[in-house]
């Protein structure tokens, strides 16, 4: 029996803002359902967090026309506050999210196993373009 490899897909951003902000934005509730799309015909109308080694979360993206959607959801495996978010998803796949602060700006890193049904570069565009629409919800709050 062989096991197939999974492949790491990792996206970055530098966001102008501190980590302790950056982390409060990326784990509440109420703000995550204003970011958390990859485009305008994109959204996310609720959203759960239990931050917590154990806990779960659940975020449920839909198309606005309704034509689709589907829950993001997992169980954190670490939280470090203001450094690191490691979980599994309900598919199985490992995903880790690394928060860096340098001079008054933080560096996030999510790096996550991609599924099997979409194309690699697919994957990480549209991971990037929800961590993108992130960076400008964050500077758009002002520091």
């Amino acid at each position: 029996m062989t096991t197939q490899a999974k492949t790491n897909i990792t996206v970055e951003a530098s966001i102008s803002a501190p980590a302790e902000k950056v982390w409060k934005l990326w784990t509440t509730p109420e703000d995550i359902i204003q970011w958390n799309s990859p485009s305008e015909d994109w959204h996310t109308p609720s959203a759960t967090n239990d931050l917590r080694v154990g806990g779960k979360f659940t975020s449920r993206m839909e198309a606005k026309d309704g034509s689709m959607g589907f829950d993001f959801a997992g169980i954190y495996d670490e939280v470090k506050t203001n450094e690191l978010i490691r979980y599994t998803l309900e598919d199985d796949r490992k995903v880790s999210v690394l928060f860096k602060e340098e001079n008054g700006k933080t560096q996030v890193t999510t790096t996550f196993e991609a599924e099997g049904e979409n194309p690699i570069e697919m994957q990480r565009d549209g991971w990037q373009a929800i961590l993108d629409n992130f960076k400008k919800y964050v500077e758009a709050k002002g520091k």
